[in-house]
């Protein structure tokens, strides 16, 4: 059965950190570019950073560059997204993604 949870999200003032994982199972992680999209109330949900099945290349948002971090081990079937200097336009349901495969999300909401 195909699994994409993800955790770390929660209530952070402007300008701190979140650290966001997915932990997948019953797919061939290794072998898929894994993704983080987000998706704010009363808007459609964007691609924020993606990673490749080596690591070795990365992609973001302009939104978020600079700023987030992906990352994957490929031996412990995980994608993490290191979120720092965060903004209240961060504020989303953010989604772990690899193929056709997705998590239930994790919420984020950045607030003084």
């Amino acid at each position: 059965q195909v699994q994409l949870v993800e955790s770390g999200g929660g209530l952070v003032q402007p300008g701190g950190s979140l650290r966001l994982s997915c932990v997948a199972s019953g797919f061939p992680f290794g072998n898929y570019v894994m993704r983080w999209y987000r998706q704010a109330p009363g808007k459609e949900r964007e691609l924020v950073a993606s990673v490749s099945p080596g690591a070795d290349i990365t992609t973001y948002a302009d939104s978020v560059k600079g700023r987030f971090t992906i990352s994957r081990d490929n031996v412990q079937d995980t994608v993490s997204l290191q979120m720092n200097s965060l903004k209240p336009e961060d504020t989303a349901l953010y989604f772990c993604n690899g193929g056709s495969h997705w998590g239930r999300g994790t919420q984020v909401t950045v607030s003084s």
